[in-house]
């Protein structure tokens, strides 16, 4: 069989965030002649992957593991399955790797809308581990994780660390000023920016606390920058704190535009509870922003010797880590740039390539 396996991967993911950014890359990089998923999506990457089996259904629940297409599948013939999230084909008889990102709905059961959706999870965690031939994990975080839930082999188990994208460099001023008109951002201010959702985890009300008791939080502007903040009907907790005309939403906006907040800003905060990786710390660090972040789960994995930590629960940690790294940019350059060069995509691919090998192997 040799050293490279026939991988196959579910790709259906592919044009989402977070998960989908990892499919991306690994389309690109890994070299798997099947992927399943929606032609349309997929047509990008035609060149990277051979044979393409569409699978056009969402994620989670009875319907994906009806329509399923294993009958397509087993005629490609794959040496190994890479299932990139928690919802694996149930009655697929083949070999399998599955890479699990974060255990959030097992660590945090109380942010679930319902009880049924902690015991679909619960369920499908444990079958991961009893079925995957190898389980990867973004951190040893998340493999801690699934270890203290589930009498899983360790054996089976690999860290295999997310990259950045070459998208995420330093820019010169120039490039990025045209930020401060578009979004009507002051110049005479510094920028925190917060990159995320509204989800209980990413713990945006702990941030709005800490802002709140930051001394010289009349010389910043918080910047939100999200789906979520698409308008500004969600100001209300800003008011009652007192953060009026000290927040700005920016709301979703382009890849390229991302890039350059995260050069334009003078510190990167990401205040969440549970992270299974914690990306936006290697991209803001890519950009040459310094990072305050939680000292929970994987994020200290990330953000090394590099990010200032906080506890995330605490509004004074929060506010004294924001305080002391304010003025932080381009004090540690050198720090900043050798770390983030050890999180590469193509290293994330060698390893997945390796495993999958020796998966085909077994």
């Amino acid at each position: 069989m040799g050293d490279s396996p026939k991988i196959a991967i579910d790709a259906r993911m592919v044009s989402r965030s977070g998960i989908g950014t990892c499919i991306q890359h690994w389309l690109r990089d890994v070299g798997y002649a099947v992927a399943l998923g929606d032609p349309v999506e997929l047509e990008l990457y035609k060149d990277s992957v051979p044979t393409q089996i569409s699978f056009k259904c969402g994620i989670y629940g009875y319907k994906e593991q009806l329509k399923f297409p294993y009958g397509k599948l087993r005629n490609a013939k794959p040496d190994v399955l890479h299932v990139p999230h928690c919802n694996v084909p149930l009655f697929y008889r083949g070999k399998m790797m599955v890479t699990v990102h974060d255990l959030t709905h097992l660590v945090y059961p109380e942010f679930l809308p319902m009880k049924l959706v902690h015991l679909y999870f619960k369920f499908i965690f444990w079958f991961i581990c009893k079925r995957a031939n190898r389980i990867l994990t973004d951190s040893e975080s998340t493999r801690q994780d699934l270890l203290r839930f589930y009498k899983a082999d360790e054996s089976k188990m690999t860290v295999v660390p997310l990259g950045v994208g070459s998208e995420f460099v330093r820019k010169p001023k120039s490039e990025i000023e045209y930020l401060y008109e578009k979004f009507n951002l002051p110049r005479d201010k510094k920028i925190l920016l917060y990159v995320g959702n509204l989800l209980p985890h990413k713990n945006l009300n702990g941030l709005l606390d800490g802002f709140a008791q930051m001394k010289g939080k009349e010389n910043c502007r918080l910047v939100l920058v999200g789906k979520a903040f698409d308008g500004r009907t969600r100001e209300t907790r800003e008011k009652d704190l007192g953060l009026e005309g000290l927040t700005i939403h920016a709301g979703m906006v382009s890849q390229e535009d991302l890039v350059n907040f995260y050069n334009l800003a003078d510190l990167f905060v990401l205040p969440s509870l549970y992270e299974g990786f914690g990306l936006p710390v290697l991209e803001a660090f890519a950009c040459g922003t310094p990072v305050a972040c939680s000292n929970v789960s994987s994020l200290p994995e990330v953000g090394g010797k590099v990010a200032k930590y906080f506890d995330p629960k605490d509004a004074a940690s929060i506010a004294r880590a924001l305080e002391s790294s304010i003025d932080d940019k381009g004090k540690y350059d050198s720090d900043i740039d050798a770390w983030v060069k050890k999180f590469t995509w193509k290293n994330s691919a060698r390893q997945i390539q390796q495993i999958a090998a020796e998966v085909a192997a077994i």
